[in-house]
């Protein structure tokens, strides 16, 4: 479930970490946050479900509230159940590795009443959510696809979503554009009936290990990556005082990328740490990181020195 991209988030932003804080911390306990924040993206992943389960809860206690009102209406006593009988759902309750992690993990959004309030209102006043309990007739595909777009359209862009992953953890935040995008892509296995349509923490052993092994060469090759950020920006008029602290960490993570992954083109490097640059760091940062990057590589070529492990 946690892709490169992410990886390489985490990876500058364990760096910056590590040099706003003038290597005051070590190299273990560094090393030990970014792996921290890694599972805590995976925590993410899997509450976005338990959040799918707990809003239906909810929904399925204001009902049974409605049937007990002094002079309930026959909607009261009689509510339509589509949404609290969503087969996505009972599939979710149903997977004993999801649930097993819930409890692992300690799990749960009932603990912010208001919070389960306003997104089940947001929900319920939503089109998606009223042409899909219109529907004349419905089954699981339909099941699947009324949660895909109540998330990417309801309740992952929301604000008071935002609000609460802010504080709920520190890591969170961040996370959840691309977490997201992975919660949604779960859901259309499940719909396509997928044998173990959860998604590991890690796509495999590599990408585990790709975490710690670039952080690691990163900080092993730093002096080597700012002489070649140093001259280039030298070449190009700039003084290398003047470079932010985060463009810096950017362009020596993607030079320790470049020379040490044979396997990873040098544009997917190059293309990932621009974007990286744009959102984590100044307005121009984009274009800078890509001017010095480019000639970089470029002299890391010619020189023989790309990919050296």
């Amino acid at each position: 479930m946690i892709n490169r991209t992410l990886i390489r988030i985490k990876v500058v932003q364990m760096l910056y970490s590590y040099y706003m804080t003038k290597n005051s911390k070590t190299m273990a306990t560094i090393k030990k946050e970014l792996q921290k924040s890694l599972d805590k993206s995976y925590e993410l992943y899997n509450a976005i479900f338990k959040l799918i389960i707990e809003l239906t809860d909810f929904q399925e206690n204001e009902l049974e509230e409605a049937k007990g009102k002094f002079l309930p209406t026959e909607e009261d006593l009689n509510p339509n159940m589509r949404f609290v009988n969503n087969g996505l759902v009972e599939k979710l309750r149903e997977n004993e590795t999801l649930q097993e992690y819930f409890e692992d993990n300690h799990i749960t959004w009932t603990d912010n009443a208001i919070f389960m309030k306003l997104m089940l209102n947001k929900i319920l006043n939503s089109d998606i959510y009223k042409e899909y309990m219109a529907m004349e007739k419905t089954d699981f595909k339909s099941d699947c696809h009324v949660w895909r777009e109540l998330l990417k359209n309801v309740i992952l862009p929301d604000d008071d979503l935002s609000e609460e992953l802010e504080a709920r953890s520190v890591y969170w935040n961040d996370d959840l554009e691309i977490v997201g995008q992975f919660a949604v892509k779960t859901i259309k296995r499940f719909e396509d009936e997928v044998e173990n349509p959860l998604m590991p923490q890690f796509k495999d052993d590599e990408d585990k290990e790709f975490a710690e092994n670039l952080f690691e060469k990163t900080i092993e090759q730093k002096d080597e990556s700012n002489e070649l950020i140093d001259k280039f920006v030298k070449d190009e008029r700039w003084e290398p005082e003047r470079i932010a602290l985060m463009d810096r960490i950017v362009m020596c993570v993607a030079i320790t990328e470049a020379r040490c992954y044979a396997e990873i083109p040098t544009r997917v490097t190059l293309n990932e740490y621009i974007e990286i640059a744009k959102s984590y760091s100044t307005r121009k940062s984009g274009q800078f990181v890509n001017g010095i990057l480019n000639t970089v590589f470029h002299h890391l070529k010619t020189t023989g020195k790309m990919f050296k492990n």
